[in-house]
Parts: C-alpha cells; structure tokens; sequence
C-alpha cells in the first residue's frame, strides 16, 4: 500500500509522481510520468473506437450494398465473431509474452487495416467475407491491450484511468454521427476508408507513446498465482461475472432498436435515445475517479448489477420518451459502472506483465456470454417483444447475487496481490 504521494527515483533523476490512495504500483512495466502520456493514451482510445463506432453500426448497411443478402451477412458475422472470441486472448498473449504491446498494436492495426482494402477487389462472398473475418480477428486484441497499457499508465503515474477512456466513448459517438451521414449508397464506400484510417491511426498513436520499461527481475520470486492468476480456480468465475453484467445488454444491443420502431418511435428519437445513454457512460468515466466507492471495485459491481435490474426491468413499461430517456442515462451504470469495476478488478489481481492476457480474456468471456445472449433473445423476441428484456433483469439479478458470493474472495485476493 502506498501513501498519496510517493517519490520515485528514475534514471538517476527524483521525481515526483501523484499516486492515489491503493494503487498498486508496478516496477515491471513501468512508464515514466509526462502530461503527454494520458492525451496520447486518449488518442489511442479514440482512434480504436472511432473505427468500431463505423464498422458495428454501418458494415450491414455496405455489405447490403454489395449485394450480399441478409443471411450471407449473418453469417460472415457471426463466423467473424466466433473467430474473434477466439483469437483475443491468444493475440494478447503474444504481446504479453514479448513485452512490446504497443508494436503488437500497430501490427494488429496495420493488418485490419489491409483486410479492409481487400474491398477494393471484386465484390465476390469469399474475397468480402475473408476482409471483414480478418479486419475482426486482427482488431480484437486491440482494445485488451490498450486496455492493458492504459491501466500500466494509471497504476504508475497516477493517471485516471476513466478520463482516458472517456475518449473512446467520445470517439464512438462522433462515428455514429458520421457514418449516419455516409450510410447512403454513393458514401458508403467511404465508410471503409475511414474504417481503415482508424486502423492506422491507432497504430500509430500506439507507437507515439512511451515504450514500457519492462524489467527481467524484479529480485522477488513469483509465486504461480501471480504469475498467471487466470490459471487459478478461483479467477474463472470471477471472470464470469465480469462478462454476464456486459452480456446483460445483449437484448437491447439486438433488438432496442427494433422495439423501438415497433413502438412507433422516430429513428431520429431513436438516435437521440442511443446517444443519451453513451453521454451517461462518459458522464460517469468524467466523474470516476472522485466517486467514493473508487476504492471498493466490486461496489461498482454491484451498482451496475442493481441499475440493469431496474433498467431491464422496466424498459417495456417505458413508453414515453421522458421515461425512455431516463432509462437510458443508466447506461452510465450499467456499462460504465461494470467496466470500470472489473477492470479495478483485473488491475489488481493480474500482474502488469500479463494483463494484456487478462483483458482479452475479458474479452472472450464477454464475447461469449454476449453471443449465447443474442441467441436467446432472438427466439425470444419471436415469441413477446417484452421477454428478453425480462431475461435481462433476471441475469442481472443473478449477477447481483454472484457479486455478493463473490465479494469476499475479490476482496481477499485484491489485498493479497495489492
């Protein structure tokens, strides 16, 4: 445990480095303090998310156009999907056991960014399927390990965490904005470009920070738990947890829309609705770092657990768009609260040299819970419209209880690796 302020001598040279009370300062991978690092990990959350706020939304929308029907677009997605659930934490790994995060994220960026310009080849199935199969293997460890890097930055220099990737969000929204503008026909094709810009983009704000100072010997002997805790028992389902509250938002990630337009609500509404709860998610990354509870991570856990009972719950009652919008400001707690819990989790538990590792297993168990969630709820949603948003608050409330199960031995483990 550390005091507010710990002075540290690097290079031969003091300097004074603002830790906050409980932050687990890490020599393996350290980075030295400069106002630079957070704006350039910003940039590189950014970059990423500006790409993904294209290709989530809009790669449909250019695959319809060229001339792939709807079940040749479910399935080239769904194969990308089960691909990337896969290649994520095998991707990391590599980076983890090189030590060179930032150029695994420039390689990874520089190959999405290739399969997306195999789009400039014939529109044939295969050619179309093999770019964005590739583009969403090659992005997935992406976001793990500037994760990975950016967790290295706050645990370090004292940098809040969600004040950088507040950014990300940001990003995510300015393409949305945009690729809305360029969905038409005659534009579309420069939704790719831009796809593949951000690719390049992220590589290359990657590159632009400090390299991490990893150190062989630390002079203390690891034991196994910390050298691989996700080799342990006891992390699988903790890790479970982490992805069932995420996965709780697979029936408004498949269908919120849907509903909506069967409600009769305007697509423009329906934007507005989406960016509220995104501005919520920024909102709370804003303010984070100066809530209270910043010190209990699974509180954070548990409140995400509680608003996606009540959220899910009584999304069908909403029919007004006061009551709608006011559902969706939880997204702030739903998303944000439960990120922002299990990556103080993962921060704490798994060491710096592994926790690009860590991130893309979170990944995994996301991608995972996620997919078997959107499954679900499209039978359900045959059947009632409202049954998946039930589900929902039924998982989230489960959730809730495995936190509490669980609390104790987070805790434990927390203060034994902190």
């Amino acid at each position: 445990m550390l005091s507010c302020y710990e002075q540290l001598v690097l290079k031969g040279k003091a300097k004074i480095v603002n830790i906050p009370l409980g932050a687990n300062l890490d020599i393996n991978h350290m980075i030295l303090p400069s106002p630079k690092v957070s704006t350039r990990v910003s940039g590189l959350f950014a970059a990423h998310f500006f790409g993904f706020g294209l290709f989530l939304p809009f790669l449909p929308v250019v695959l319809e156009f060229r001339g792939l029907s709807a079940e040749d677009i479910g399935f080239i997605l769904g194969a990308g999907t089960i691909t990337r659930i896969a290649a994520s934490p095998l991707l990391a790994n590599i980076a983890d056991r090189t030590g060179q995060r930032r150029l695994a994220i420039l390689i990874y960026s520089l190959a999405g960014a290739a399969f997306i310009g195999l789009f400039s080849g014939p529109a044939e199935i295969i050619l179309i399927g093999t770019a964005v199969i590739g583009y969403m293997v090659f992005q997935s460890p992406v976001l793990p390990l500037s994760d990975a890097y950016a967790l290295d930055v706050a645990r370090n220099t004292g940098t809040d965490y969600a004040r950088m990737r507040l950014w990300g969000s940001a990003g995510f929204v300015a393409a949305t904005l945009a690729g809305g503008a360029l969905a038409a026909q005659a534009t579309n094709w420069l939704i790719l470009v831009f796809i593949a810009i951000s690719a390049l983009m992220t590589g290359l704000v990657a590159m632009s920070m400090p390299s991490q100072k990893r150190a062989d010997r630390t002079g203390m002997p690891e034991t196994p738990e910390q050298a691989a805790p996700f080799a342990t028992v006891w992390f699988w389902p903790v890790l479970a947890v982490f992805g069932l509250f995420q996965a709780s938002h697979a029936a408004f990630y498949g269908f919120g829309t849907l509903y909506w337009q069967a409600m009769g609500v305007p697509d423009f509404t329906i934007g507005v609705l989406w960016a509220i709860g995104v501005v919520a998610e920024i909102g709370l990354f804003a303010i984070a770092g100066r809530l209270p509870i910043r010190m209990d991570p699974p509180m954070f856990l548990l409140v995400a657990g509680i608003a996606a009972v009540i959220r899910w719950g009584l999304f069908p009652f909403a029919d007004t768009f006061v009551s709608m919008a006011a559902l969706q400001l939880l997204h702030g707690l739903t998303f944000g609260a439960a990120h922002l819990g299990s990556l103080a989790i993962l921060a704490k538990v798994v060491p710096s040299r592994w926790s690009g590792t860590g991130q893309g297993l979170l990944a995994t168990s996301i991608g995972i819970q996620m997919a078997i969630g959107l499954g679900v709820c499209g039978a359900l949603y045959e059947t009632s419209p409202d049954l998946p948003f039930y589900l929902m608050a039924a998982v989230a409330a489960v959730g809730v209880l495995m936190v509490l199960a669980l609390t104790p031995l987070m805790r434990r483990q927390m203060a034994a690796d902190g």
